[in-house]
């Protein structure tokens, strides 16, 4: 199955950045009300830009998302491909029994070394496993190591790898586990067919996959707010 032919129209509509004011104050509101204000967190954001890490993490609202999921997944193990600075990292962290586990993939040893210190100072570092390295090579690693079947993974990394993390993701899972990734409409352009963005026709490959994929059940949600207009896909492991 591959993703529907799109209209000139559709392929040609530019992104709607005169609302990202009001999608940011927005988010603001939400998180006023939902997510109280968490110095830690703070903290953590504060350590990745003065590290001069790209300002990448997810929304406070959407790191409660996450946590909210591994929640109600019952999460007991979790593999994050894509750490950064750890700010995701510790909203998973913290959805998890004191006896529960995060293995979180990190390509450059400065964000890996960032993510640690956020990771102590959160004090959830018992939980974590930073691997650093190529995510490609860290998932047959822990594959040849009998790793998972992880609860829920988070896919959040180098997009035109999406194809091949949902390829490993799947191997790392179980009938039940929760797959989810991040940044999946890229400003609208994952309709354009025509992209010669290879972040986007990663994306698309991602969920064309994810499409054909008979062992997986999968939505995708648009999202608006304080880091523009993007979104998740969720896909539930059936067999």
């Amino acid at each position: 199955m591959t993703l529907s032919n799109e209209s000139p129209e559709v392929r040609n509509e530019p992104a709607r950045t005169d609302l990202s004011g009001k999608w940011s104050h927005v988010d603001a509101c939400l998180n006023e009300w939902l997510v109280p204000a968490d110095p830690v967190m703070t903290a953590v954001l504060a350590n990745n830009a003065s590290a001069d890490l790209p300002p990448i993490d997810v929304a406070p609202n959407q790191g409660k998302l996450l946590h909210l999921l591994a929640k109600i997944q019952g999460a007991r193990s979790i593999l994050e491909i894509g750490t950064l600075g750890g700010y995701s990292t510790i909203w998973l962290a913290r959805a998890l029994p004191e006896d529960g586990k995060i293995v979180t993939l990190e390509y450059d040893p400065h964000h890996a070394e960032t993510a640690r210190h956020n990771l102590s100072q959160a004090g959830v570092s018992h939980l974590v496993d930073v691997r650093v390295g190529e995510a490609l090579g860290s998932l047959e690693q822990l594959y040849a190591e009998g790793a998972g079947p992880f609860d829920l993974i988070f896919i959040d990394a180098d997009k035109p790898n999406n194809p091949d993390y949902f390829k490993w993701a799947l191997k790392l899972s179980r009938p039940g586990s929760l797959i989810i990734g991040d940044n999946v409409i890229r400003d609208g352009e994952v309709a354009n067919r025509h992209s010669t963005d290879p972040r986007v026709q990663g994306v698309r490959t991602f969920l064309e996959l994810i499409a054909a994929e008979p062992r997986v059940t999968a939505t995708a949600l648009q999202t608006v707010g304080s880091k523009g207009y993007d979104g998740f896909v969720l896909a539930l492991v059936t067999e």
